[in-house]
């Protein structure tokens, strides 16, 4: 396939300009701040979540490095349940395209999945993972549903990670309380991948 040959010309340098921009948020973002954003690399992301994350783990399965942006409400005071709080995208990048495939199947759903109960980091323990459906993707596409508890309540996470050759898409949308929001995350799924095929295509 032609966009999965030419995602083999990006190199990490490509990724921070696939994360989406927060003009480019769904609406109700857009008067949020940006509250994290930078390089992602295999260190970073076995220091938070799940015992077996290993960094060694991480570049077996292929992944490289990758680039993330979160923006979010600012105030210490969101207490509201259903509140929508944060919005996150990432760019990963991996070896080729069947590691991406293989990290969506084996590393995102399983390591939810098999992981109930256990501390996520921050004080947080996993609730509940509940796979859910999405649809209009360019490539292979999944979703979850998280649940985490801690000291100041219940946080929920819809989060979709897609494929667009070796690049990994992740969007996800925080809630306050038990919640899912399929169709806020896969508006700004959608919006990810076609910023990522924008970047790969060269536009």
């Amino acid at each position: 396939m032609a966009l999965d040959r030419a995602t083999f010309s990006i190199t990490e340098d490509f990724l921070e300009s696939m994360v989406l921009d927060k003009a480019e948020l769904p609406q109700e973002f857009r008067g949020f701040q940006v509250i994290r954003e930078g390089p992602l690399d295999n260190e970073s992301m076995a220091e938070h979540g799940f015992a077996s994350n290993t960094p060694d783990r991480f570049r077996a399965a292929g992944r490289i490095t990758g680039y993330m942006r979160e923006i979010g409400e600012t105030s210490s005071a969101i207490t509201r349940d259903g509140f929508n709080f944060v919005a996150a995208t990432v760019a990963h990048l991996f070896q080729d395209p069947k590691s991406v495939s293989g990290w969506m199947s084996d590393i995102f759903l399983k390591d939810f999945e098999e992981n109930l109960g256990e501390s996520i980091g921050g004080n947080q323990q996993l609730i509940s993972a509940e796979r859910l459906e999405v649809n209009g993707f360019f490539d292979d596409a999944v979703a979850l549903k998280v649940l985490q508890g801690g000291a100041s309540g219940l946080i929920s996470s819809t989060v979709i990670d897609f494929r667009v050759g070796r690049i990994l898409g992740v969007a996800f949308v925080g809630t306050v309380g038990d919640h899912q929001r399929p169709e806020l995350a896969t508006e700004l799924a959608l919006a990810l991948e076609k910023r990522v095929v924008r970047v790969v295509l060269g536009g």
